[in-house]
């Protein structure tokens, strides 16, 4: 932090910090040239802040009170008092319309100087009878779109975020599985304590007993320290295991005792420690095929799955698909600095015809292939991979020539875009490109590409 704020960092925004973590209203503190200093959790919630927007003008939150609540900072800067109870009605980041009483506060130095403000916020849509507006929402914390079967996971999440229910999210690969997960985590009592994921299906079952349970120094070869596991740094938090359906007979057995007893003992150890966590899991499989085959204990099954959340695949809510593909334009019109508008209406229909096996990371797949490959400002046909046009999808005629890329010397340009756009990651610009490895290390022999 520089100029008039020089040295507010240290003798207010450190020791606050731990404070404005653990509050449940909404903390923003910004300088007196309101330049956001820091930012709660709580502040995520009610506005979709996070610790990006450190350093960023206040002007920069984008909801429809931020008008309002500027003019209020400065106010409050300008004259050095405080201002108590504004109440301001609200159309959130996820378009949920709210109504909000803020309180600002200035921060002054030694010698009386206002160097900066801290703002407030805390929800009082409920002491009017619930939501303001019956609209539906297109987007719940990073959770994106407004079909009907979106809206009820959303009320589902909102139900029973505030209990400590197991929680069980189903669904198939790419459907968002962990962005729920997310926004139980959010919407909690917890929010201001730690979110811990695991990927169950990337470790060993060796591994994974140590990532989750910890060790002590000289359980195995390796173990060089004392080590804590993903459940004590996840206390008083919740933790997310994802891909649960992979974990062994063993792991099954350990975890079960952890939902009973809420206590393990780390690899080496004999002493007892108990954790409070919060357990959210996720698969992609049928758990209850598994435990029809004896390959999931049925008393675990039934221990995880509390309260279930199915999350729906993509080709079951097609009208969210403009809304995905607008918002992940925007997000690669930043990441790879371009100015990309929109798709062609040709696209669209490829899309709403499209079963879309990978769901909505697939989709995002298919969108940043496009920026690789797309230099004019809407995507059309030829910029997507050639995967998505299968003869077997119920899709409107495309003509061929459209599709293919018809001199080499596009082709060639094209791959060095993917390149470097992946920094020379070949493995993820053939996924880019919708073409195989091998393909691609033979095409770029073929044209003489080098780094």
């Amino acid at each position: 932090m520089k100029g008039p704020y020089q040295g507010m960092e240290n003798q207010i925004i450190n020791p606050l910090e731990t404070v404005c973590q653990t509050v449940h209203e909404a903390i923003i503190i910004v300088n007196r040239d309101l330049v956001i200093q820091l930012v709660n959790q709580a502040a995520y919630r009610y506005c979709g802040l996070t610790e990006a927007f450190r350093g960023q003008p206040f002007h920069s939150i984008t909801t429809t009170c931020g008008a309002k609540l500027a003019d209020a900072l400065k106010q409050v800067i300008a004259e050095k008092r405080p201002m108590q109870q504004l109440q301001v009605m609200c159309q959130g980041w996820d378009r949920h319309n709210i109504l909000l009483e803020a309180t600002i506060n200035p921060v002054l130095d030694d010698q009386g100087t206002c160097q900066g403000a801290v703002l407030a916020i805390r929800d009082r849509t409920r002491m009017i009878g619930g939501d303001v507006t019956p609209n539906r929402r297109n987007r719940f914390h990073r959770l994106l779109g407004s079909s009907p079967g979106m809206e009820e996971i959303y009320s589902l999440i909102e139900n029973l975020a505030p209990m400590n229910t197991t929680v069980l999210i189903t669904g198939e690969s790419g459907v968002g599985k962990e962005l729920a997960a997310e926004a139980i985590h959010l919407q909690s009592q917890r929010a201001s304590k730690p979110l811990v994921k695991v990927n169950c299906s990337a470790l060993s079952d060796t591994l994974l007993e140590s990532e989750l349970f910890g060790h002590v120094k000289g359980a195995f070869t390796g173990a060089v320290k004392d080590r804590l596991g993903r459940f004590q740094l996840a206390d008083q938090g919740t933790i997310f295991l994802d891909e649960i359906g992979d974990i062994s007979p063993n792991m099954q057995v350990r975890l079960l005792r952890v939902l009973q007893e809420g206590e393990f003992e780390r690899v080496g150890d004999s002493h007892t420690s108990r954790v409070d966590v919060r357990i959210v899991a996720a698969t992609n499989q049928d758990l209850r095929k598994k435990v029809a085959k004896e390959t999931f204990r049925e008393d675990l099954y039934y221990r995880l799955n509390v309260v279930e959340i199915p999350m729906p695949p993509l080709r079951e809510r097609k009208d969210d698909i403009p809304l995905l593909v607008e918002h992940f334009i925007i997000k690669f019109n930043q990441k790879h600095g371009k100015a990309i508008s929109a798709v062609n209406s040709k696209v669209m229909d490829l899309f709403n015809g499209y079963p879309w096996p990978g769901n909505v990371r697939e989709l995002e797949h298919v969108i940043e292939h496009a920026f690789v490959t797309c230099r004019e400002p809407v995507i059309k046909l030829g910029h997507l991979p050639k995967s998505l046009f299968n003869p077997d999808v119920n899709i409107r005629e495309i003509p061929p020539a459209v599709v293919e890329i018809e001199q080499s010397s596009d082709e060639k340009e094209a791959i060095l875009r993917a390149l470097e756009a992946t920094h020379w990651k070949k493995n993820r610009a053939a996924e880019l490109l919708g073409m195989s490895r091998s393909s691609l290390y033979r095409k770029i022999e073929q044209y003489g590409i080098t780094a």
